[in-house]
């Protein structure tokens, strides 16, 4: 694998993205959000798991720089990022993946904040060809009824953010529309799949989860 930075300009700033590019060649690229830590080292970690997988990933920084040092830091730079600006940071990574690696086809990948940014660009950016969600808040009926990109949700029985509630929503709003999407619940916590916080991780649930999301995205990818 080889780490490297992609520079990104925004009508709010400029960022860059980590770059996890395999040694061989690739045909498909995954963008990869950052949950509301920042771009930590977990989630170059699952940047280098998608390189060894032989995808292209981009992992924009939508905190521009800024990495969270405790919860409290952490839920304040996520309530201070909009949407749109989180949307729009992921459209130039596309287009700045495409232009560099010659890469055109996309799949979308996110944990927490980034599983909500993973859903609203599946709603809004219809050029991607998958999308996966882990625990990430439900879009108003009104964006997901948008969605046409093929998408796996995934989340956690003991999620008290993204609870039975929401998940049940997501699941009518799908039914009604007959969506694209596919919810897989695992009997774990919020943030099971992050292996740094032992206090949640669940190594059989986020093993199943990364084994259904290589499987999604290589029924959609061009890989």
């Amino acid at each position: 694998m080889n780490a490297e930075s992609l520079n990104l300009s925004t009508s709010l700033g400029a960022t860059t993205a980590y770059v996890a590019r395999p040694h061989e060649e690739f045909q498909a690229a995954v963008i990869l959000i950052q949950e509301y830590w920042g771009i930590n080292q977990h989630i170059r970690d699952i940047a280098g798991r998608y390189a060894n997988e032989g995808y292209l990933c981009v992992a924009p920084d939508l905190y521009r720089g800024r990495l969270a040092k405790d919860t409290e830091e952490a839920l304040a730079l996520m309530q201070a990022l909009a949407i749109e600006d989180g949307i729009e940071t992921i459209r130039k990574a596309m287009d700045a993946a495409e232009s560099t690696y010659k890469v055109k086809d996309f799949a979308i990948n996110g944990y927490c904040m980034g599983g909500t940014f993973a859903l609203r660009a599946a709603c809004e950016i219809p050029e991607l060809k998958a999308a996966a969600p882990f625990y990430g808040d439900i879009p108003e009926e009104e964006i997901l009824k948008k969605l046409t990109v093929p998408t796996l949700f995934i989340a956690g029985k003991r999620d008290a953010w993204i609870n039975e509630k929401k998940v049940n929503g997501l699941k009518e709003v799908g039914a009604k529309y007959k969506l694209p999407i596919e919810v897989i619940s695992y009997d774990a916590d919020h943030a099971f799949f992050n292996d740094t916080r032992p206090e949640v991780y669940d190594a059989e649930a986020a093993a199943d989860a990364w084994r259904r999301v290589q499987e999604h995205f290589r029924k959609y990818l061009n890989n």
